[in-house]
């Protein structure tokens, strides 16, 4: 069974930068071709934010693009969130998933494992 920790969250100002880090362990290694980072603001739908293969090819959400970058290291078993140019509007609790599947497209939640969540605090 794959286990999912994120860490690195916490409060900035607007304009500001944080960095997220997701470690996976267990599992076999197969189980995390895909990882992704998604977020859910109070009241809101669980949204995808970036998604990285094994390979390193990535997707990013349009209100992301330009500000957040994502990678992954395989030897480490990580993935990393890059959040710059921070806006009162990423201010939610950030989750770390893994999958199998190659297309990896940060819009499907079908994922097979999930992390417990960092949550980011961004103020104007």
């Amino acid at each position: 069974q794959v286990q999912l920790q994120e860490s690195g969250g916490g409060s900035v100002q607007a304009g500001g930068s944080l960095r997220l880090s997701c470690a996976a362990s267990g599992g076999h290694i197969g189980s995390t071709v895909c990882m992704a980072w998604y977020r859910q603001a109070p009241g809101k739908e669980r949204e995808g934010v970036a998604s990285i293969n094994r390979l390193g090819t990535t997707t990013l959400a349009d209100s992301v693009k330009g500000r957040f970058t994502v990678s992954r290291d395989n030897v480490k078993s990580t993935v990393t969130l890059q959040m710059n140019s921070l806006k009162p509007e990423d201010t939610a609790m950030y989750y770390c998933a893994a999958s199998s599947d190659w297309s990896c497209d940060y819009r499907s939640l079908l994922r097979d494992h999930w992390g417990q969540g960092t949550q980011v605090t961004v103020s104007s």
